[in-house]
């Protein structure tokens, strides 16, 4: 993953719990890196590793760390590094949603060497839709699900988000059903 996910994964946590905090993460981590560089590539493990030190630092699940970094990437990181992309993805949750399929062919502009996941809708509704989730990546879901109710959070509506399958239970992507 690229280094602007690790410094985000960093701001959440120093802004949130200090900079003791994630001392003490990239301690418990192992990763001894001081700077990340946001445009430049480094291996998943690092990200994983961060997050498990995170989940065993603060004393919650990884899937929590997860879903609160996938909310983090939206409303701060997403809104900073990406504001007008953001915007240009639609004037509504709905139509942002339609449009995520779209997302990352814009973002590849800017990481050549990026391996984004994809990601398909069906089921649209008029309040709801399902978010076909597939990525080389494991373990990334419950991120997928904080994305999602960060999306919901920047455009003010109350949402549900459910995973409807699951390549833990032997799927080929997760489904995620959003309804507002």
């Amino acid at each position: 993953m690229y280094g602007i996910v690790n410094k985000a994964i960093q701001d959440l946590i120093i802004d949130n719990f200090g900079e003791d905090k994630w001392e003490a993460v990239k301690e418990k981590s192992g990763v001894d890196i001081d700077f990340f560089l946001s445009n430049e590539p480094y291996d998943d493990d690092i990200t994983y590793k961060l997050a498990g030190a995170a989940a065993e630092v603060l004393g919650i699940s990884v899937g929590e760390v997860l879903n609160a970094f996938g909310e983090w990437w939206v409303l701060k990181t997403g809104k900073e590094k990406y504001g007008g992309l953001m915007e240009a993805g639609g004037n509504n949750l709905k139509e942002f949603l339609v449009n995520l399929p779209l997302f990352h062919n814009r973002i590849m502009l800017m990481y050549p060497k990026l391996t984004p996941p994809e990601f398909k809708v069906s089921n649209l509704e008029e309040n709801s839709i399902h978010i076909h989730y597939h990525s080389k990546r494991l373990g990334l879901q419950e991120f997928v699900r904080g994305l999602l109710s960060g999306l919901s959070k920047m455009y003010s509506v109350d949402s549900k988000i459910e995973l409807l399958e699951s390549r833990d239970d032997g799927k080929s992507h997760e489904i995620f059903k959003v309804s507002w």
